[in-house]
C-alpha cells in the first residue's frame, strides 16, 4: 500500500508539471514516459520521478531538441548512463545549423534591402507580369 501512495494520477502530474494531460499521454505513447500502473477506474499512475522527466523534456525542447532526440537521451539515462556527452554533440550540431540559418538570413536580408532601395514606380507597360519590379 505504501508504494501505491507514492504514485500520482495523471491529473496531479499535469497540475504539478504544467503539461496538459493529453501531452503526457502522447509522451507515454512515444515511450518518453512510462506509467507505473492504473487506478481501478483506469487512470494512469506515475512515480514522482516523472515530474523531473517532464521538466527535462520541456527544457530539452526549448533548446531545439526533437522528441526523437530526447527519447534517445532518456534511453541512455534509463540504461544507467548520463547522456550529457550525447546532448552536447547534438547541441553543437544545432548551433552550427543556427549559424548557417543566420548566414542565409543575412543574404536574404541584403537581397530584400537591395530590391527595396531601387524600388520604382510601376511601369505602365508590364506585359504579362504580376509585379514587374520584383520579376526583373
Amino acid at each position: 500500500m505504501l508504494a501505491q501512495e507514492k504514485l500520482l494520477q495523471i491529473g496531479t502530474i499535469a497540475k504539478e508539471s504544467g503539461i496538459p494531460i493529453k501531452t503526457i499521454r502522447y509522451y507515454e505513447e512515444l515511450g518518453l514516459l512510462k506509467a507505473s500502473g492504473r487506478t481501478e477506474g483506469g487512470f494512469r499512475l506515475f512515480d514522482l520521478e516523472v515530474i523531473e522527466r517532464l521538466s527535462f523534456i520541456k527544457r530539452a525542447q526549448s533548446l531545439g531538441l526533437t522528441l526523437l532526440e530526447i527519447k534517445e537521451f532518456l534511453n541512455i539515462h534509463d540504461d544507467g548512463n548520463l547522456p550529457c556527452e550525447h546532448i552536447k554533440l547534438r547541441l553543437q550540431d544545432k548551433l552550427a545549423a543556427i549559424e548557417e540559418q543566420i548566414k542565409q538570413l543575412f543574404i536574404f536580408k541584403s537581397e530584400l534591402e537591395e530590391l527595396l532601395s531601387g524600388w520604382e514606380k510601376t511601369p505602365e507597360q508590364f506585359e504579362n507580369k504580376i509585379c514587374p519590379i520584383i520579376e526583373q
